[in-house]
């Protein structure tokens, strides 16, 4: 295979910037409805006539599509499975419930502050995001927007602490592959990464404290009313959290997502059938309970577009569920993101536009900004959090030991730039989840992840100011 020109490598990427900028001028937030998603195609097939004409055979290129896809079977059905257990947990009560009890005990001043601290409690427990966000994320969401808040900087709060706790957790993929990669062990990884996540979490809930108790909310009056519409329309029941705690405690078991989602959703159709048999009514239009009628209203609940009508307007808007199918533009995005970073790794686009950047990498400080830019330029490209932790971490762990620097330095830089800010981007697997998931545009919910945001510029200020970095046999 013949070298290709940097300026040649770098086309499909000017292309892609090119379009989705049209598209968010064009589209909005409507973009990820199929532009985004063509766009990311369009750009692919750039990659592989480039690749084509610089010696890449027709069935390497499928191959590499065929491989990226399948890299991503598991976050589909994940998806698939947290669009059907949205639904399930709205009929049974369960996210009505969490509503419910958590306007009572949240204080609205310290609503951010406090969805940041639980669900990093909770994704420090799990190991996992994606499932903190998809179940506590979610009841947290219809609260804040209950109390008034905007959704953008609620988003904000979950994901930064979601995204804390699976930094910090010995349980999570991620923060057990960047030790992997840089060539040290877990906890080492763990110690390290606490010098510049718990500043930046730090910072972060300040700033959530701050703007809470500058931000408006609604009146106890209205407050008053959507828990008298909660009420009116479903069974309300500490019962109903049996189900939330048995998927915690199977995901801190370590029982894979897979299962354990699929067991909250199953669960969660069960207690709709026996706490809220009049909203299985509903959603049927049916007059009489019977198996048929539980069985239609589960399986709608699970696939498709369900609506529960109250008498509160502002709370209607919160008890709705995609199911599965809300879940497809994402899962078109994700296909189509992985074909394009599929292409651009086969065809050595990514390793020809990455080299020139590790030579310009001299001292610690420029080491560290060059690889951080590097894994949040594999997520912009590649559109995965793991190629922006696994392809960095291969390039430069030579560099680091070359320098003398310690491999936690490069491990601690891949979370605090790889893992954190693959949420933010709109086509990556975990910015398109999380923003399906919440319900929230990623360009809505972006400028509030503050500990996204901080994680790097504190990881590139560390280095530069020579704080925390550890020399070989030091």
């Amino acid at each position: 295979m013949k070298k290709i020109p940097y300026i040649i490598a770098l086309l499909p990427i000017i292309f892609l910037i090119i379009l989705l900028s049209i598209n968010v001028y064009l589209y909005g937030d409507n973009s990820l409805g199929g532009p985004n998603q063509l766009s990311l195609l369009l750009s692919a097939a750039v990659a592989g006539i480039i690749g084509i004409k610089y010696g890449v055979i027709w069935k390497k290129l499928i191959d590499g599509v065929s491989s990226s896809i399948k890299s991503v079977t598991p976050a589909i059905i994940i998806l698939l499975l947290i669009g059907s257990l949205s639904g399930t947990w709205l009929i049974s009560g369960i996210v009505p419930a969490m509503i419910y009890y958590g306007l009572q005990i949240l204080n609205p001043e310290i609503f951010l502050f406090a969805s940041a601290i639980i669900t990093a409690i909770v994704s420090l427990a799990t190991g996992s995001s994606w499932s903190t966000i998809a179940t506590i994320g979610i009841a947290l969401l219809g609260i804040g927007q209950a109390l008034g808040l905007n959704v953008g900087v609620i988003g904000g709060a979950i994901i930064s602490g979601a995204y804390f706790g699976d930094k910090m957790s010995p349980l999570s993929d991620t923060t057990n592959l960047a030790p992997a990669m840089a060539g040290t062990d877990l906890f080492t990884h763990i110690k390290y990464m606490m010098y510049t996540t718990i500043p930046s979490f730090t910072i972060s809930l300040v700033i959530f404290l701050i703007l809470g108790f500058q931000t408006e909310v609604n009146s106890s009056q209205n407050i008053d009313e959507i828990l008298s519409a909660l009420s009116s329309s479903f069974n309300i029941t500490p019962w109903l959290f049996l189900v939330p705690v048995v998927v915690i405690f199977l995901i801190v078991k370590k029982v894979p997502a897979i299962p354990s989602l699929l067991i909250g959703t199953l669960l969660g159709g069960i207690f709709a059938i026996i706490f809220q048999p009049n909203t299985i009514l509903e959603i049927t239009d049916s007059s009489k309970m019977s198996i048929f009628n539980a069985y239609e209203g589960v399986i709608n609940s699970m696939g498709s577009d369900i609506n529960i009508e109250t008498s509160n307007k502002e709370l209607n808007s919160l008890l709705s569920s995609g199911g599965m199918y809300g879940m497809l533009n994402t899962i078109w995005l994700i296909i189509c993101a992985m074909i394009f970073g599929g292409i651009m790794e086969v065809t050595g686009l990514l390793r020809r536009l990455s080299t020139p950047i590790v030579d310009v990498a001299k001292t610690n400080g420029n080491l560290v900004t060059t690889t951080a830019g590097t894994c949040i330029f594999f997520n912009l490209t590649a559109s995965d959090q793991y190629l922006s932790i696994v392809v960095p971490g291969r390039m430069f762990a030579e560099s680091y030991k070359d320098k003398g620097l310690a491999p936690e330095n490069l491990s601690r830089t891949l979370e605090d730039s790889g893992t954190v800010t693959s949420v933010l981007i709109p086509w990556n697997t975990c910015g398109a989840t999380q923003s399906a998931v919440l319900g929230v545009a990623t360009f809505t919910y972006l400028p509030y992840c503050f500990f996204n945001l901080i994680s790097p510029m504190m990881t590139i200020g560390y280095a530069y100011l020579g704080i925390k970095v550890k020399k070989i046999n030091n």
